[in-house]
C-alpha cells in the first residue's frame, strides 16, 4: 500500500476550539465563539490509500468557494465561529489527486470522517465513487437542521447518496464495534463520536503497525494524549471516551496518529512515525 497526504489550504480556528472551552452544550460552543484569541493556520489534510482492492481517500478538505461571499451565511455556526480558511482553486483535492497522476474518477471508496465543510468541501469531485458516511452523522448533517448543527448540506451535490454504514459487533482493539471496508480486512471504520455525533476513524493495520487517520478527533497527537477534548465537542463525556479508546488503542498497538488539523501529520506520515505515550517514550529513552 501507498499513502498519500494532501493539504487542501490552511485554517485558523479559535484557541478554544483547539484546546478545549468551558462548559458543555451549547455553553461550551458560546464560549468558543466568544474567545478572542486564534490559532495559526492550521493544515486541512485529505488522505489517499492506494489500496490493492482499489483507491480510497478519506475526506475530501475544503473547497475554494469557501472564500466567496454568501458561502457561509450571516447566521451559520462556522461564520459565527470566524473560521479563516485559505484555499486556492489548485489546492482542492481534485486538481492535487491529477498532480499525482491519479484521477477522482478511480477513487472506487470515499469514506468521510465527518460531514463539517473543512472535510466535505471538495464531494463534488467525487460523483463516481462509493462515499460511506456513519448513519448518525448523516441524519445530524442533513437538511436545514443539520445547517443549524454547523453542516453546509446546502452545498452537496445534488447527486450525493452516501451508503450509510451500520457498525458490526466486532471489537477492535478497545473499539466494541467496527466495519472493514475491505475484504481483506485490513482497513476498518470505528466510531470516535466526540466532535460530532457520527465522527469515525480509519485504522488501516499493516503487519507492524497501524495507521489512523483520526478526523477531528483531537487537533495534535500531543493532545489526544492529554485527552484534550476540543471547543466544538457538545458532550464531553461522549468526546472524552472516544480519546480514552484512541490513547488506549495507541499503547497497545504500534500506530501513526494522525489528525486532521495537526501540522505534523503529513510528516508523520511519510516517515510512518509512531506515537508514543509518555510512559514508552521514557522505556525507549533508556534503551538508547
Amino acid at each position: 500500500m501507498k499513502f498519500h497526504a494532501i493539504q487542501t489550504g490552511t485554517v485558523a480556528v479559535k484557541q478554544s476550539q483547539q484546546q478545549g472551552s468551558r462548559g458543555d452544550g451549547p455553553v461550551r460552543l458560546l464560549n468558543t465563539m466568544l474567545d478572542p484569541n486564534w490559532t495559526e493556520p492550521l493544515p486541512i489534510y485529505a488522505w489517499v490509500i492506494e489500496h490493492p482492492e482499489g483507491l480510497i481517500v478519506i475526506d475530501t478538505g475544503e473547497t475554494a468557494r469557501t472564500s466567496e461571499r454568501g458561502y457561509l451565511p450571516w447566521w451559520h455556526p462556522y461564520f459565527k465561529l470566524g473560521m479563516k480558511a485559505s484555499v486556492r482553486p489548485e489546492e482542492e483535492i481534485g486538481p492535487q489527486l491529477q498532480v499525482l497522476g491519479l484521477a477522482p474518477r478511480e477513487v472506487r471508496w470515499l469514506v468521510m470522517t465527518h460531514l463539517h465543510t473543512d472535510h466535505a468541501g471538495g464531494l463534488c469531485h467525487f460523483p463516481d465513487s462509493e462515499i460511506l458516511v456513519s448513519r448518525t452523522e448523516y441524519e445530524q448533517a442533513a437538511g436545514y437542521r443539520g445547517q443549524l448543527r454547523g453542516y453546509l448540506s446546502n452545498h452537496w451535490p445534488v447527486w450525493f447518496a452516501p451508503r450509510l454504514i451500520q457498525y458490526r459487533p466486532e471489537p477492535v482493539g478497545p473499539f466494541p464495534e467496527s466495519y472493514s471496508l475491505t475484504e481483506a480486512g485490513d482497513v476498518l471504520l470505528v466510531p470516535t463520536q466526540g466532535h460530532t455525533a457520527g465522527h469515525l476513524s480509519v485504522l488501516v493495520r499493516l503487519a507492524d503497525r497501524t495507521i489512523l487517520f483520526a478526523g477531528d478527533t483531537s487537533y495534535t497527537d500531543q493532545m489526544m494524549l492529554d485527552q484534550i477534548v476540543d471547543g466544538v465537542s457538545l458532550n464531553r463525556q461522549v468526546a472524552r471516551q472516544s480519546l480514552s479508546r484512541i490513547r488506549d488503542y495507541v499503547e497497545r498497538f504500534p500506530t501513526v496518529y494522525l489528525p486532521s488539523h495537526d501540522p505534523e501529520s503529513g510528516e508523520r506520515l511519510a516517515a510512518q512515525k509512531i506515537t508514543l505515550p509518555e510512559r514508552h517514550r521514557v522505556e525507549e529513552s533508556r534503551v538508547q
